[in-house]
């Protein structure tokens, strides 16, 4: 029996290739995201490893939506093995000051509290299944470290998953759960396809950063998930290795 992934976000980027790499090593996948299309897109690229697959479009700010989600897997799979918690977004690089209420609330909704929310779900169906348990993987990104400038409202979710995370494993104990936390850093997706004058530093100034390929991610994504439940990554950083992380001033 193949094991079952959940995975937010799974229309483009760090979603989409963990689609593809977990299909890969054998597992059925539900691919959740606001976009139809562009979870057919994934799909799509699946090759004969498509009948594998469950497209359920899904709002990750919407519990119902989120509930449907998790209802619809257990029916089609009749199991839950992994949660990848990818759905994600950011606000407008523009001081904090600047920022609506509307601009935070959003980012919250969607990166932590749609997280809680999809994990509470996972829990009810991992904690009843025989074999019990599973895994819940959060992404963090680096920015759960180190802020970028202008991103309050996305550094302050991510500083929050870490604690969503540690309570998650500790709460997860009980039932054989598992959850670790993915932190990522520059890689080549939509999101990070900046101007060619870089991005903006601390200082003012504008770099060109490094980046790293997104299935280095999908493959590190696989590694956690691979390991048996009485073993866990807690937390993982994967970076450019010359992205300016390490001896920032």
């Amino acid at each position: 029996m193949s094991k079952v992934a959940i995975i937010t976000g799974a229309g483009s980027n760090i979603g989409q290739r963990t689609v593809l790499a977990l299909l890969n090593e054998g597992y059925s996948v539900t691919l959740a995201g606001r976009r139809p299309e562009a979870l057919e897109d994934t799909v799509n690229q699946a090759g004969e490893a498509a009948s594998r697959t469950l497209i359920v479009p899904t709002d990750v700010t919407d519990p119902d939506s989120i509930k449907a989600l998790f209802a619809k897997t257990k029916e089609t799979f009749g199991r839950l093995d992994l949660l990848f918690n990818n759905a994600g977004v950011g606000a407008p690089g523009v001081n904090l000051e600047d920022l609506t209420y509307e601009q935070w609330k959003t980012v919250v909704d969607t990166n932590l509290t749609g997280s809680f929310l999809c994990t509470q779900e996972a829990f009810k169906i991992m904690k009843d299944q025989d074999p019990r348990g599973g895994r819940i993987i959060n992404n963090g990104s680096v920015s759960a470290h180190v802020p970028r400038v202008n991103s309050a409202p996305y550094a302050s979710t991510k500083h929050a998953l870490t604690g969503l995370t540690k309570s998650t494993s500790l709460d997860g104990r009980k039932y054989d759960i598992a959850c670790g936390q993915i932190d990522i850093g520059n890689a080549s997706i939509d999101a990070e396809q900046r101007s060619d004058t870089g991005s903006l530093q601390p200082n003012g100034t504008l770099m060109v950063e490094p980046r790293m390929d997104t299935d280095d991610i999908a493959g590190s994504v696989v590694f956690m998930a691979s390991l048996p439940l009485d073993a866990n990554v807690l937390f993982i950083t994967v970076m450019a290795t010359k992205m300016p992380y390490v001896g920032r001033a």
